[in-house]
C-alpha cells in the first residue's frame, strides 16, 4: 500500500494545468517539448491511466506525448461554476481544439477511444488541417442528436443498458452513489477476457471522485438520446453532425476483437466511405473496449505507420 501512495503522488506531481475558454484542463505531459505533440484522449469510463503502456512507446519514438483528463474526470474542472455540465459530442471536441489553441499546438496526432474517439473525430472533422494522423480506436463514432433514430435490436439494447439507467432519476442516485461499483463492472463486461485487478481500478478511482463527473455522465447519455438539450453555441454543428460527416485526414481504425460489445465485423466498407484516407483498418486480438491498455503495442505501431507515410 505504500508503495501504491508513493506512485499516486509522483504521479499526482506530474499533472498540469492549462486554461481554456471554458475549463482548467488537467493533462500529463512526456517527452520533450520539442518533440512532434500526440495527444491521447481516453473515454467512459476510463481515465488517463488507460494510455499508460502507449505513452512510454511513443516517448521512446520520439515524441511529445499529452494526455488530458475531458471534461468531468480526475483534476479537471470548470472555470465558472454557473456554467452547466454539458457532455454533448461537440463540446468535448471542443474542448479538445480549446486544449490544443491554449498549448499553441498547430499540428498533432490524435488517438481516441469511447468519448475520447468521439471527440478526436469531430476535432479533426472541423480542423482538418490541423491533424497528421488519427487512430480512431471504434471506428466511426459521429452521433445523430438530431433526429430520433429507430430501436436497436435487443441485443444492442441490452449491451447498452447504461445508457437507458442514466436516462432515469434512480439511474442518477444510483451514478452518484454506486459509481465505483458501475464503473468497475462496466470495465469487466467490456473487455470480458481482460482481467483487471483491484490496483488497476485504483489507479484511476479517483478520477471519478471528481465532483462534475455524474453531471457530465449524466449529460451526456441524455443528450445523445435527445432527452437533454444541448449549448446554444453547438446548435448549426452537431445539425452538421447528424449527417454523418466524413473524416478526412490520414487514419487508422483499431478494434478489439474481445470487446464486451459483440466481436466487430470485418466488412470495412463504412469505414473507408467515411475516413476518405483510410489507411487501413484492424481487429486487434486479445484486446476489449480499453484497447490502449491491453494492446499498447497496436496504437504505437499505427501512429508510427502514420507519421512516417
Amino acid at each position: 500500500m505504500a508503495e501504491f501512495n508513493q506512485e499516486n503522488a509522483l504521479r499526482q506531481s506530474l499533472v498540469k494545468f492549462v486554461k481554456t475558454p471554458v475549463l482548467k484542463i488537467a493533462y500529463e505531459e512526456h517527452g520533450s517539448t520539442e518533440d512532434f505533440p500526440v495527444i491521447l484522449l481516453h473515454g467512459f469510463p476510463y481515465d488517463v491511466r488507460s494510455w499508460d503502456g502507449v505513452v512510454p512507446m511513443l516517448k521512446e519514438s520520439g515524441y511529445r506525448v499529452l494526455v488530458p483528463y475531458i471534461r468531468g474526470y480526475g483534476p479537471t474542472e470548470f472555470l465558472n461554476s454557473d456554467s452547466s455540465r454539458t457532455a454533448q459530442q461537440s463540446a468535448i471536441a471542443q474542448d479538445l481544439i480549446d486544449f490544443m489553441d491554449s498549448l499553441s499546438l498547430d499540428k498533432v496526432a490524435l488517438a481516441g477511444f469511447d468519448w475520447g474517439n468521439r471527440a478526436t473525430c469531430i476535432a479533426s472533422f472541423i480542423q482538418p488541417e490541423r491533424v497528421k494522423a488519427l487512430i480512431a480506436i471504434g471506428g466511426y463514432p459521429v452521433q445523430d442528436t438530431v433526429n430520433p433514430q429507430p430501436p436497436a435490436n435487443p441485443i444492442s439494447t441490452s449491451r447498452m443498458w447504461y445508457q437507458w439507467y442514466f436516462n432515469t432519476e434512480q439511474g442518477v442516485v444510483g451514478l452518484q452513489e454506486n459509481r465505483h461499483q458501475i464503473i468497475r463492472h462496466l470495465w469487466d463486461t467490456w473487455s470480458p477476457t481482460w482481467k483487471y485487478t483491484d490496483e488497476n481500478y485504483q489507479r484511476s478511482a479517483e478520477s471519478f471522485d471528481n465532483p462534475d463527473f455524474v453531471d457530465v455522465v449524466i449529460h451526456s447519455y441524455r443528450h445523445r438520446h435527445m432527452n437533454a438539450t444541448g449549448e446554444h453555441r453547438f446548435l448549426e454543428l452537431e445539425k452538421v453532425l447528424a449527417k454523418n460527416p466524413v473524416i478526412d485526414v490520414p487514419s487508422i481504425i483499431l478494434r478489439g476483437t474481445d470487446s464486451g460489445f459483440g466481436r466487430p465485423s470485418a466488412e470495412f466498407t463504412v469505414d473507408q466511405n467515411q475516413f476518405p484516407q483510410l489507411v487501413d483498418t484492424l481487429l486487434v486480438e486479445n484486446a476489449g473496449h480499453d484497447l490502449p491498455r491491453q494492446r499498447p503495442d497496436s496504437v504505437h505501431l499505427a501512429l508510427i505507420q502514420l507519421m512516417n507515410l
